[in-house]
């Protein structure tokens, strides 16, 4: 029997190159599931790859034919002139995750989350939090930047393509700067010197649930381990909970080993894995 992928929409693209299109994974011509692909917005003649989502349904399941689309899925991408390819994974789907790696994906981050009750944590202690000023946020905006292209160019994107995913954060994320609705930006300075910044707001998980995020969070190398990043995310919680937020996620480089540790100590368990295939 032969596994095809047959287009199921047309082929929609959005002003800033992204294209995405759904596919029935067919068996013989007979629709067994279905395959959601995407591009991210390119900088110039390559771009990244998404698999969205990818479903087999369940009579034909355990018969390889998720691989199969996997791979035809990674043949159309390359025809629309994708270097690399990445995909998300619900941490409980065991098997999808040990086809991934049968198929030479590689864990790049994940998210984490965490299911927030009782009462807001206290202010923290020996810091002092206080709102990022104007003058503030545009040079932390810069730094931040930086930080987040040279993240992403040291787990696989392209620097070109690292700068441009910074900056299309940024036009989502903060379009009005520090005015921006449902954007905290904080600072924690001791004895009135900064030593730590914190970005909290609203965001979608994969699996399409809102709830609060924390999209940055910064401590100054010379006092790191003295636990003023574990303080931040308690602030960040007692921000989530003040506005009603009853769950806060965030997103985390898998071999940041000493933020999963702190993040796993407050208790963010992880609820998807990303990992990324270059296409060769």
């Amino acid at each position: 029997m032969t596994t095809t992928l047959r287009p199921a929409g047309p082929l929609q693209q959005t002003p800033d190159g992204a294209r995405s299109r759904t596919y029935d994974v067919c068996v013989n011509s007979r629709r067994v599931g279905a395959v959601e692909l995407g591009t991210l917005p390119g900088t110039g003649r390559r771009s990244a790859g998404v698999i969205r989502s990818l479903g087999v349904e369940e009579p034909d399941r355990r018969r390889g034919r998720g691989t199969v689309a996997a791979l035809a899925a990674e043949e159309v991408l390359r025809g629309w002139g994708c270097d690399q390819v990445t995909a998300s994974v619900p941490v409980g789907a065991e098997v999808a995750l040990r086809m991934a790696t049968a198929l030479g994906y590689t864990e790049r981050s994940r998210t984490m989350a965490k299911d927030l009750a009782g009462p807001p944590p206290g202010p923290p202690e020996r810091i002092e939090v206080r709102p990022m000023a104007e003058a503030e946020f545009e040079r932390w905006a810069v730094r931040s930047a930086e930080r987040f292209a040279r993240g992403w160019a040291e787990h696989g994107v392209p620097e070109d393509r690292a700068r441009a995913k910074a900056e299309a954060s940024r036009r989502r994320h903060l379009p009005d700067g520090l005015a921006t609705e449902g954007a905290a930006l904080h600072v924690a300075a001791l004895d009135g010197v900064p030593v730590g910044h914190l970005w909290t707001g609203r965001a979608e998980s994969p699996a399409g649930a809102e709830g609060a995020f924390v999209y940055d969070i910064e401590v100054a190398d010379a006092v790191r381990g003295r636990g003023y990043g574990r303080a931040l995310m308690l602030f960040a919680e007692r921000l989530a909970l003040e506005a009603g937020e009853r769950r806060i996620g965030l997103h985390v480089f898998v071999d940041n080993t000493r933020a999963l540790r702190l993040y796993e100590s407050l208790g963010y368990r992880s609820t998807h894995v990303h990992c990324f295939k270059p296409l060769l």
